[in-house]
């Protein structure tokens, strides 16, 4: 795979990633998912643009520089603060539909992480650079995913924390 294809292999993965997160965040009736849903698919989104930015310098110039990528998305302290606070007004509700969408986020991002990480072993130093940028922010989606759908799903972890023992 050429650094080209594989910059165009990414934004296809980002782009069908955001779509999830805007799908999600039109069908969730909690304030507080929508928002997380929402700054998910703007994350994917600038990460669109950023890609398809940086396809068009290769595709002019065959030169590749990597600029700083920024996650807008809070951090995973901020997330677990806002949907702790979330406990007593979910804790009648069915939250299925939702667990279905978040399953459905966790397995694409996990998808989406392991192709960076290909690339990160496959391409050139400059293919490297800026995909290595993105599996930190990947790895900041993951876990945020995982630990709302940890949270709904009353599993007894959080951000693979096992919150109790039965023994």
């Amino acid at each position: 795979m050429t650094l080209g294809e594989a910059i165009q292999t990414a934004i296809d993965y980002e782009t069908r990633v955001r779509d999830i997160y805007i799908d999600a965040a039109g069908r969730v009736s909690d304030p507080v998912g929508t928002r997380l849903f929402k700054a998910l698919a703007g994350d994917e989104q600038y990460h669109i643009d950023y890609l398809k930015k940086k396809l068009g310098q290769w595709r002019r110039s065959g030169q590749l520089t990597v600029d700083d990528l920024k996650a807008s998305i809070p951090s995973l302290d901020s997330i677990s603060k806002g949907v702790g606070k979330l406990e007593t007004r979910m804790a009648e509700e069915d939250r299925g539909d939702e667990k279905q969408m978040l399953s459905k986020a966790l397995s694409v991002e996990v998808e989406t992480s392991n192709f960076f990480k290909k690339m990160v072993d496959e391409m050139p130093e400059e293919g490297r650079a800026l995909f290595s940028k993105f599996l930190v922010i990947e790895d900041g989606h993951i876990a945020a995913v995982q630990a709302e759908l940890d949270y709904l799903s009353n599993s007894g972890y959080w951000f693979d924390w096992k919150e109790f023992d039965m023994e």
